[in-house]
């Protein structure tokens, strides 16, 4: 997965909805759409798109299958961000040490 298909998978609010749902831990679809403002089978395209993401993980119990986040889904998006932040360290790291060295010269 990619940190792109991740933040493609969250920009939608009902699939952050399911997420948050998701987060007291595992539900079949009818319970997850019993909470939401959308169809049945649109909470399942929500499940898919999150799946495919691979933000969620699904297991089969008897005629029912349960999602469940998989911990490891945001890793590479997490991953993408820090480097944003360390990238953003750096340049307020720099721009002290060249303010320091300015008002050195002065």
């Amino acid at each position: 997965m990619t940190y792109e298909m991740t933040i493609a998978a969250l920009a939608d609010p009902t699939r952050r909805a399911i997420l948050a749902s998701l987060r007291d831990g595992p539900l079949a679809v009818g319970a997850l759409a019993e909470g939401l403002p959308v169809s049945r089978p649109a909470v399942s395209q929500h499940l898919k798109v999150l799946s495919d993401a691979g933000l969620l993980k699904v297991s089969q119990h008897g005629t029912k299958r349960l999602y469940t986040i998989d911990p490891r889904g945001a890793d590479d998006l997490r991953r993408y961000l820090d480097s944003m932040w360390d990238d953003a360290l750096d340049a307020f790291a720099k721009a002290a040490r060249d303010k320091a060295a300015q008002k050195d010269k002065s």
